[in-house]
């Protein structure tokens, strides 16, 4: 089954809709109180990351359902550069992309795929393919790739988050200009 598709903004546009969407869902599948506000929870933090992007932002989010599979997904199509990017951080006091906590660690991943650039990026989330004008072609990051590899305080903040306690599976996919998450979660 695949729910609805809501359209949503950067300017908080559709997250109500898209949460209500989650609980239609949750109600529909016939989820235990519990499972159902995990689910919810899960969209929050999800939908919650459009708020922190920044640009003129649009994405796709739905759910699909597979047996006792659930999969959130947030799908945006990006033009953002690299310069684009340098601009916006130049105005934080840092200079630099603050990613603190495990939802800040994807989040910059996310960011990242909107500029379309490898440079640094390989640091957030692993090997990915660019291609030769130097533009991201393809890559995946998981969340069972980064447990597998988390030590010291990238562990601390994995055993904090809310996505990762209740999450099976996170992934970020990018497909040219196609930047997709994914959240699974077995009910």
């Amino acid at each position: 089954m695949k729910s609805d598709v809501i359209h949503i903004e950067s300017n908080g546009t559709g997250i109500e809709e898209a949460l209500k969407q989650t609980e239609a869902v949750a109600v529909f599948k016939s989820l235990p109180e519990k499972e159902a506000i995990h689910l919810r929870l899960l969209a929050e933090e999800m939908t919650g990351m459009i708020k922190a992007l920044t640009g003129e932002l649009t994405a796709e989010y739905w759910i699909e359902t597979n047996g006792d599979c659930f999969e959130l997904h947030l799908l945006t199509n990006t033009a953002m550069n690299a310069d684009k990017r340098e601009r916006l951080l130049a105005v934080s006091t840092s200079g630099k992309n603050s990613t603190k906590g495990f939802m800040g660690k994807v989040r910059s991943a996310f960011e990242s795929a909107f500029s379309a650039m490898g440079k640094g990026y390989s640091d957030v989330v692993g090997a990915g393919l660019v291609d030769q004008t130097g533009h991201v072609a393809y890559l995946d990051w998981t969340l069972s790739q980064y447990r597998k590899n988390a030590v010291g305080e990238d562990w601390d903040e994995l055993e904090r988050s809310i996505v990762a306690k209740l999450a099976d599976e996170v992934k970020v996919c990018i497909r040219g200009s196609n930047v997709e998450m994914i959240i699974e979660k077995k009910m």
